[in-house]
């Protein structure tokens, strides 16, 4: 999702000598693979998208994937780009790494001052330790690598498997679904009481292109929409925009966890960067993004 709308920001700008590989053309858990895709292409700007993702029920079941691919990945791209000389590295990391009673909104400094949230700690240790490498390469080497964090995202390519997904796709899935089953009810899961945000996939690769021109600090910078929404108005909002006439039922018994997660976006908001998408029109965008890709396999479906 990301690496997709980040390579149409891209065209969108009028850049052309663009570099990508799919993960069938390149795995980028093989360090030698990297290596000699670095080594033969020797791009310059180098934006590291690639990551294993997933909502609570993903990270529960698979703490270890979760950690150990994103080190992988991170650690051969970070490297390899250092290796042959690329001139300036953009590595996106997630809201996940803030503690998870931080106060709100989430300040970059804040990072490292509590416990994680415990649903998603795996993928969290491994989005740090790729900030702090960034920071290693650049303290150690003069590179310039610089970290984003995005809030949640969502967009077109996005993951609607109800099994690894994010809160937002897995909703839009769920009430379509039961809108064209005929059921009656859906079923969400925890209180509906946590307040999340969400930010458009395509403002998201805008803000890229923008820190990636215009920033460059040791110290990471947020990327978020300015504002949150509960999970139970979410669900509403998607529920209107599908179409589903049926009732809300919240299973209390799974968690709902970090109470809240609201970025503070105010560094990049006063260099001059803003979102442009609200997200009641993304989200329909997104439901569009779902109903012509829900005739894949979901394996391709949401793979760039």
């Amino acid at each position: 999702m990301v690496g997709s709308a980040i390579w149409r920001e891209l065209k969108r700008g009028g850049f052309t000598h663009l570099l990508g590989r799919s993960h069938a053309e390149l795995d980028l858990l093989d360090a030698s693979a990297v290596a000699k895709f670095f080594a033969e292409q020797k791009p310059e700007y180098v934006f590291v998208a690639a990551a294993k993702v997933g909502g609570i029920l993903a990270n529960d079941r698979h703490p270890a994937d979760f950690l150990f691919t994103n080190l992988e990945i991170q650690n051969n791209l970070i490297h390899g780009a250092y290796q042959s000389g690329v001139k300036k590295l953009l590595f996106l990391g997630s809201s996940c790494i803030y503690p998870k009673l931080a106060p709100q909104p989430l300040k970059e400094e804040y990072l490292l001052t509590g416990p994680l949230e415990p649903t998603n700690e795996w993928y969290a240790v491994a989005k740090i330790a790729g900030i702090k490498l960034c920071q290693a390469y650049r303290r150690q080497f003069g590179c310039d690598f610089i970290s984003a964090m995005p809030t949640n995202l969502y967009g077109p390519n996005d993951n609607y498997d109800l099994q690894s997904s994010h809160v937002l796709p897995a909703l839009i899935r769920k009430f379509h679904e039961a809108k064209t089953s005929g059921v009656s009810t859906v079923t969400c899961w925890g209180s509906g009481s946590p307040l999340r945000e969400f930010l458009y996939a395509d403002d998201l690769a805008a803000a890229c292109l923008f820190v990636m021109e215009n920033y460059s600090a040791e110290q990471f910078i947020n990327i978020g929409s300015g504002s949150d929404i509960s999970i139970r108005d979410l669900a509403e909002l998607v529920r209107r925009v599908v179409g589903f006439q049926g009732q809300i039922l919240w299973d209390r018994s799974k968690p709902d966890g970090t109470p809240r997660k609201l970025m503070d976006s105010s560094r990049i908001f006063a260099m001059g960067w803003k979102p442009k998408v609200d997200l009641e029109h993304g989200v329909r965008m997104a439901y569009e993004d779902f109903l012509s890709n829900r005739s894949l396999p979901l394996h391709e479906a949401k793979i760039f």
